[in-house]
């Protein structure tokens, strides 16, 4: 009598151990305030143009807190803020302000935003990071009591809006994978 081929166990892959899985699920967790924060220490690294941290920043909050909210929390940001406010050499408290004002707002109008056009998305970043700026730059003023030219600030709204496609780019790519991941089986 002759056995039938060994055939591999159809369906779906067993799943992972109730620790990786939880790692994993943290790992996801975790990922945008962690790359975040180390996406502004590589922007405030020393070189010779205007420090990009500022501008490296609006664009990961704004993408994270319109698309993937739950991990980008307040703590997250105020943290976030607060390495902001160091990396900057800003008042304290400046950066965390604006930043929470940037999350505020796009939760707020997070339903209208997941359902637009990137187009429509960028135009309304463009306009985000224009305020932000803006009330970065009073906020400064305010804590320094002394008032700063507004060049600086405009070149960091300038360059923090030419920067979102390509972040925005790599971070919806990783946003897929990651809503892939938590979909699979």
């Amino acid at each position: 009598m002759v056995s039938p081929p060994f055939r591999p166990p159809q369906g779906r892959p067993a799943p992972a151990p109730g620790l990786l899985r939880r790692l994993d699920a943290f790992a996801r967790l975790a990922f945008p305030g962690f790359s975040t924060g180390f996406l502004m220490v590589l922007a405030a690294a020393p070189v010779s143009l205007p420090s990009p941290v500022f501008a490296a920043t609006l664009p990961c909050v704004f993408f994270w807190s319109v698309f993937r909210p739950a991990a980008m929390s307040p703590p997250v940001i105020f943290a976030l803020g607060l390495l902001l406010d160091l990396l900057t050499l800003a008042p304290l408290g400046a950066g965390v302000l604006v930043l929470l004002g940037v999350h505020g707002a796009a939760l707020r109008f997070r339903r209208f935003l997941v359902r637009q056009s990137f187009l429509m998305v960028w135009l309304v970043f463009c306009a985000t990071a224009l305020l932000a700026a803006a009330l970065f730059w009073a906020l400064q003023a305010l804590l320094a009591l002394r008032v700063a030219p507004f060049g600086p600030a405009l070149h960091a709204a300038m360059l923090s809006a030419g920067l979102y496609p390509a972040i925005a780019l790599v971070l919806a790519r990783v946003h897929e994978a990651m809503r892939q991941a938590e979909t699979a089986p």
